[in-house]
């Protein structure tokens, strides 16, 4: 098998290249997530109302990744991947010259259809293309990617805002995206152990329902599903209460918190390998552990430690979320797009119906309301963890290992 291994040319071409795209995926997707308290000042509605800039995304992402991923069984994943970043761009510079909240909410909607096209195709990439010895290491690596984008993302938008109007920062982010595109489409090493087979809806929808009957699968769907949802919880609600009193702090100020997510580009790839090396069920909980511990240091009042909260609580989070993905792909025995389009599915249906109920939690209970929230959500992935140890057990047991 000519996969692609660790410290070749093929390898840093191919991680380059996701990591790029990951980026321009995850700048975009959460471009909006600082700007929740300036949308609701802006357009005068509630915080859980301005949450739908991001939430509407995420949702009709998880729904169109499962169509997305099926799609590139057929059609191919470099070019559904490259489509899929170009027309992400254009929609961030569009969404500059929206007259109102209902015009942003219709084009975030349709960003989150064409934000598909990246996220499980590339998982599937990566799964078929890698050695199976270099996978961990890889996953981490487009995650930190992820991280990275997510991180530079809302720092432009934030800045921007404050220097000029959130208009300008959109405008800059999409011409941005879009040169990084350029850069994707020439890295990216075309598929070599991909094949392509005609689009057959009833064989699709069977592979589809076989992967959702699997129990171990379940878990790891159930996993993060609740991961994301307390990730994208905290980070919607923060937001608002640092620029409230007695913090105070300006959109820029909180943009740059994002900085944070720098620790989430060093966790995922670090706890990646050390999945691969000491098992993913230990350090999956070790990282649902950390992400836990981040959580409730946000309840004390001193800023510094509200700060150092988020950090280890993102450092948990990134880590956790490396194995979880990585493990999907590992355990997909057949159409590994689907599968990954799957657990992709959950993880942003997670955080549609987290980031939203989170507003619910934080209009009614403040601060230590979303906490708890959160602290219920990583309750259930340990409980989906060890659940999963126990299935993966019984079935090697009665496949006889």
């Amino acid at each position: 098998m000519d996969t692609i291994q660790r410290g070749t040319k093929a390898f840093n071409k191919a991680n380059w290249a996701l990591f790029l795209a990951g980026f321009i995926t995850f700048a975009n997707l959460y471009v909006t997530q600082p700007l929740l308290p300036t949308f609701a000042k802006e357009f005068h509605v509630s915080p859980a109302v301005a949450s739908l800039s991001l939430s509407v995304t995420t949702f009709a992402l998880s729904i169109s990744m499962i169509i997305v991923g099926s799609l590139s069984e057929a059609w191919g994943r470099k070019s559904l991947m490259t489509i899929s970043i170009f027309a992400a761009s254009i929609l961030t510079l569009a969404l500059a010259f929206s007259p109102n909240f209902e015009t942003i909410l219709v084009l975030r909607v349709i960003q989150g259809v064409v934000f598909a096209g990246l996220p499980a195709i590339a998982m599937a990439y990566l799964g078929e293309e890698m050695d199976p010895s270099s996978l961990g290491i890889a996953m981490g690596l487009y995650i930190s990617g992820n991280s990275v984008g997510g991180l530079s993302g809302r720092v432009i938008i934030g800045t921007l805002t404050d220097l000029y109007t959130w208009q300008v920062g959109m405008i800059v982010l999409g011409v941005i995206s879009l040169m990084i595109s350029v850069l994707f489409i020439w890295m990216l090493p075309n598929s070599k152990h991909f094949t392509a087979r005609p689009l057959q809806i009833k064989a699709l929808t069977t592979s589809l329902i076989q992967h959702v009957k699997d129990p171990s699968m379940l878990c790891l769907f159930g996993i993060g599903f609740v991961l994301m949802g307390s990730f994208v919880t905290l980070y919607n609600y923060i937001g608002f209460k640092l620029m409230a009193p007695p913090y105070n702090l300006s959109a820029t100020i909180v943009g740059w918190i994002f900085v944070i997510y720098l620790v989430g580009t060093f966790s995922s790839a670090w706890f990646g390998s050390l999945a691969d090396q000491y098992g993913r069920q230990k350090m999956l909980l070790l990282s649902i552990a950390i992400m836990l511990t981040g959580a409730i240091l946000t309840l004390i009042g001193l800023l510094s430690l509200k700060i150092i909260g988020i950090t280890i609580f993102t450092f948990g989070f990134f880590a956790a979320h490396s194995i979880a993905s990585g493990w999907v792909s590992k355990r997909a025995t057949h159409d590994k797009a689907q599968a990954s389009s799957l657990y992709l599915f959950f993880y942003y249906f997670g955080s549609s119906v987290g980031g939203t109920l989170g507003g619910i939690f934080w209009m009614h209970y403040g601060w230590g309301g979303v906490i708890a929230m959160i602290t219920v959500f990583l309750v259930v992935a340990c409980l989906l963890s060890f659940l999963l140890k126990g299935i993966i057990a019984k079935q090697r047991i009665a496949a006889g290992h």
